[in-house]
């Protein structure tokens, strides 16, 4: 049975962005994510799971400890999922909150939508 949209928010923030082991997050992403998977982020677009998959190693490595927090739970509307979440060190109050927005078909996620609504001023 495929993932449902709500399925495959939590995995895109739990199972992908808090792995550190490229190659268990290598994997969750081909499990998780069609071939041409299109994230959208604030300031690029990534094409492809080899795209995606270099730009989650490169998040991890910006913000070494960081984890993703559910900021309530996934929702779902047809082939719409949506996951708002929080981001930051551990023991702090999270540093940037967000939300997650993805299209779905045949329980993979196609399209991501990441938006950003709060996060440190740059000094």
């Amino acid at each position: 049975m495929p993932l449902t949209p709500v399925d495959l928010m939590r995995r895109n923030l739990l199972d992908v962005f808090n792995e550190p082991d490229p190659t268990r997050r290598a994997a969750v992403i081909a499990e998780t994510y069609s071939e041409d998977v299109i994230w959208h982020e604030p300031d690029r677009i990534n094409h492809g799971r080899k795209e995606f998959e270099h730009r989650a190693t490169e998040m991890l490595a910006e913000t070494p400890g960081w984890i993703f927090h559910p900021a309530g739970p996934a929702s779902e509307l047809d082939d719409i999922g949506h996951l708002a979440f929080q981001y930051g060190p551990p023991t702090q109050p999270a540093l940037v909150t967000g939300m997650d927005i993805a299209r779905t078909h045949n329980g993979r996620i196609t399209e991501l939508y990441t938006l950003i609504t709060s996060s440190p001023e740059p000094s």
